[in-house]
């Protein structure tokens, strides 16, 4: 069996790169241990399988798989496949192995029909579905989308206005890495950049006298399943299952765990659905979780018996070693294109998820404290919402009775030069500086208004109009836009700020989950 001409080779440490001398000619050349890195340590078994077959060549960097071009053909011309992102995620070099191979032999990726953006199935020889690729460039309303859904460039706002047009494949590998020993089960994934001339281009793009365009992609291995959720009832689907993606989806705040993308598995040990807790789910598509600010999350198992029921202890146990500030780490580490406002989003979610299953409070509560609801015709928002408003606000207060104090002190010695050493304080405590540039007279009155306010028990809301002309700092600005737009965003904190918003935000769900036990 001959491959068609094309050759790439595996790296550790930069994906897939083409190389020129290579005379493998059949499957039987590659060891398939390389493709079962699931019964072993992924690193210890692809090198010892690499290195304990005489065919290989003996650097992990160099692994050939299919023959050489021709004397005069450009490699540059045929279909390649590289890791960009994720190389380090479990599994993921055995599946960018299969699609390549798959690739070789000639096989094109078949596009899928459903969902709105444009996703491909990668298939073996053998005619068995091994990936599932989705390209940046045809998400919804982006400009190559091949559904009609597009008009926007990469950045822009898209379906949900928190996550931008372009951003949803490093969002699928996200929730790969923080998806920590597979405990939900979301499939292997990578981002991946594709020469593949089979991929949707635009007439546009398409009349471009060029080599075969590159595309970045989320790669995800194929589930084998018999349904999705939305084809069974929650009846069949087994607590635990329920419980590892709820879990998963709050601390990653997903906004779309509809049922279409859970998929329906049989338990081992079982041959058919006849009986309730038979099958497990597998979460796919999460292209559209940690979001720039608190949205709004649609999670499809919100109202389902299984989401009533308490934390097993094993659960408990992995909600308890969950380290929000080591899963933020890893992500600036990982994805540094995946932005600081949607990274804060995770670490607040997981403080909020570990709070409440510590109180007591089940899966379907903390849910429902997450979701917005509906009065009257509007939309009202969220309890998690409301307490980070209520935590903000509290910092924007301690801000500005450290504002009106600083402006006192300044005003008093309005005609002396700078103090170096208070100034020299403030900058160590993280404050930000409020220079006075109007009379004594002007911040005393603003301060004596602020203080009537405080003392009538209500948050000042950063927002009253100054008596003097006073420079506000550009994080008060950011806050005050952010409450009038609605919007809770922790994007605009500098790392003072989101210290001590942190602090204050645990403080307040102290209390509040006194009063929402599970079940009352």
């Amino acid at each position: 069996m001959r491959f068609s001409t094309m050759a790439v080779a595996i790296d550790q440490h930069h994906g897939f790169k083409p190389i020129s001398r290579c005379k493998l000619q059949s499957y039987g050349h590659i060891d398939q241990k390389l493709l079962e890195l699931d019964q072993t340590s992924h690193n210890h078994s692809s090198k010892q399988s690499i290195e304990s077959n005489n065919n290989f060549p003996r650097s992990f960097s160099t692994p050939c798989l299919p023959l050489t071009p021709s004397a005069g053909e450009e490699l540059a011309s045929y279909p390649k496949i590289e890791i960009v992102g994720g190389s380090g995620a479990p599994l993921v070099h055995a599946l960018v192995v299969e699609v390549a191979i798959a690739m070789a032999s000639g096989s094109h990726p078949i596009p899928v029909s459903k969902g709105l953006g444009g996703a491909y199935v990668f298939r073996s020889q053998n005619g068995k579905d091994i990936a599932v690729a989705k390209p940046a460039d045809e998400e919804p309303l982006a400009f190559n989308n091949p559904k009609g859904l597009r008009g926007r460039l990469f950045g822009q706002p898209g379906l949900k206005h928190s996550i931008r047009v372009g951003e949803t494949g490093i969002r699928e590998l996200a929730a790969c890495f923080l998806d920590h020993a597979s405990f939900a089960g979301v499939p292997p994934t990578a981002l991946v950049k594709f020469s593949h001339a089979a991929f949707y281009f635009t007439d546009a793009a398409a009349a471009v006298p060029s080599a075969i365009p590159c595309k970045i992609a989320s790669l995800q291995r194929f589930v084998d399943h018999d349904f999705d959720a939305a084809e069974l009832g929650p009846s069949f689907f087994s607590v635990a299952s329920v419980h590892k993606i709820g879990i998963l989806d709050i601390r990653l705040l997903n906004l779309d765990r509809h049922a279409g993308n859970m998929l329906v598995k049989k338990k081992q040990g079982h041959h058919s659905y006849n009986a309730c807790g038979v099958a497990e789910l597998v979460p796919i598509d999460h292209g559209l979780c940690l979001p720039e600010w608190l949205d709004d999350p649609y999670f499809e198992w919100l109202h389902w018996p299984q989401a009533s029921v308490a934390f097993s202890e094993s659960e408990l146990d992995y909600i308890s070693k969950l380290d929000p500030f080591k899963d933020a780490e890893l992500l600036r580490t990982k994805l540094p294109s995946l932005r600081e406002c949607a990274i804060r989003v995770l670490v607040v979610c997981t403080i909020f998820l570990k709070q409440a299953a510590a109180a007591g409070i089940c899966i379907g509560d903390i849910g429902q404290m997450m979701t917005r609801q509906f009065c009257g015709g509007e939309e009202m928002p969220s309890k998690l919402e409301d307490i980070c408003s209520r935590a903000k606000a509290i910092i924007r207060r301690g801000s500005n009775v450290e504002k009106m104090k600083e402006e006192t002190e300044q005003g008093s010695n309005m005609f002396q030069p700078d103090n170096p050493t208070l100034n020299g304080l403030n900058k160590g405590l993280g404050m930000p500086g409020f220079p006075l540039a109007g009379s004594l007279a002007g911040s005393c009155e603003e301060a004596d208004n602020r203080n009537k306010t405080l003392d009538a028990g209500k948050i000042d809301d950063g927002e009253s109009e100054t008596k003097g002309v006073l420079t506000k700092s550009v994080s008060m600005s950011s806050w005050n836009q952010n409450c009038e737009t609605g919007v809770i965003s922790f994007g605009e904190m500098n790392q003072g700020e989101w210290g001590m918003f942190l602090e204050t935000f645990e403080q307040l769900l102290l209390g509040v989950f006194d009063d929402n036990k599970c079940g009352n």
